[in-house]
C-alpha cells in the first residue's frame, strides 16, 4: 500500500519544479538551482533505495514467483528482451504523439543474460530510447528522407554490461550538454503550458526534464552509470554502464 500511494511521487515532483520555473521565471540564481539539484538528487536516491527494500520484502512474500527471480530481482535477465520491451512501448509513445515512430533496431548476443532489476533496467532504456525516438522524429518530420533508426548495441564485458543507444537526430549543443542532467531543463514544451495538455498520470513523450537525470539515479544505485556523447548535426549516444560485479555499496545520500 505504502509503494502504491508513492508511485505518483515523480510526475508531481516533476510538476512542482516545472511551476517554479514558471513562477520565478528568470529570478532563480545559479546556486538556488544548484541546491534544488543536489535536494531532488538526495531525494530520489533515497527512495530508489526504499522502493528496492520495500518492492523486494513484497515480492518475496510472492506465493507465485517468477523462475529465477529472488524478489525483485532476476538472476537471469536478458537484457536483449527488456530493450526489445522498453523499445516497443517508447515507439507506441511516438506514434501516439506524432502519428508514426522511427525503427529500432537491437544489436547483442539474444542468449546473454546476467542479474538485475527487470523495472530498473526497463525504465532506463525506455527514457532513453524515448528522448532518441523525439529527436530522429522531430529532425526527419519535414524531410523526404526516411528517418533513421535508433540502435541499441548490447555489450557482456566483465566489470559491466554496457547498453549503446544511437541516434541520429541531431545531437544536443555543447553548451546544453551539462543542462541535460538538472531537474530544471527539458528541451520539450513545458508541460503546464495552456495549449498543451500534459496529464499526470498519462506518460507524456517529454516536457517535465526529470528523464536523465533519475535515470542516471538508478544506474548509480547499483554501481553503474550513465553517460550522453552527442555529436551537433548528427546524433546522439548514451551509455548506460551496469555493473555486474554486485560489490558496490548502496550510494546513499
Amino acid at each position: 500500500m505504502i509503494k502504491l500511494r508513492h508511485n505518483n511521487v515523480v510526475p508531481a515532483m516533476a510538476l512542482g519544479v516545472q511551476q517554479l520555473k514558471r513562477d520565478m521565471n528568470r529570478k532563480l540564481v545559479p546556486k538556488e538551482l544548484e541546491e534544488i539539484h543536489q535536494f531532488l538528487d538526495r531525494f530520489y536516491m533515497s527512495r530508489i533505495g526504499i522502493r528496492m527494500l520495500i518492492g523486494q520484502h513484497v515480492a518475496l512474500h510472492d506465493p507465485d514467483p517468477e523462475p529465477g527471480c529472488v524478489g525483485q530481482i532476476n538472476t537471469k535477465l536478458s537484457p536483449m528482451q527488456v530493450a526489445r520491451t522498453a523499445s516497443e512501448d517508447a515507439r507506441s509513445i511516438c506514434f501516439r504523439e506524432y502519428g508514426s515512430a522511427p525503427e529500432v533496431d537491437i544489436y547483442g548476443d539474444p542468449n546473454f543474460t546476467f542479474p538485475y532489476v527487470p523495472s530498473h533496467l526497463h525504465l532506463m532504456l525506455f527514457e532513453l530510447v524515448k528522448n532518441s525516438l523525439r529527436a530522429v522524429q522531430e529532425r526527419f518530420m519535414d524531410s523526404d528522407k526516411d528517418a533513421p533508426p535508433v540502435r541499441i548495441i548490447v555489450a557482456d564485458g566483465i566489470e559491466d554490461v554496457t547498453i549503446k543507444i544511437s541516434d541520429e537526430g541531431g545531437g544536443i549543443p555543447r553548451s546544453g550538454l551539462a543542462k541535460i542532467f538538472t531537474y530544471v531543463y527539458s528541451t520539450a514544451k513545458n508541460p503546464l503550458d495552456e495549449d498543451y495538455c500534459g496529464v499526470l498520470n498519462g506518460v507524456t513523450m517529454a516536457g517535465y526534464g526529470y528523464g536523465l537525470p533519475i535515470s542516471r539515479l538508478y544506474a548509480r544505485y547499483f554501481g553503474g552509470d550513465l553517460q550522453i556523447i552527442s555529436m551537433e548535426g548528427y546524433g546522439t549516444d548514451a551509455y548506460l554502464h551496469l555493473s555486474r560485479l554486485g560489490d558496490s555499496q548502496e550510494p546513499l545520500p
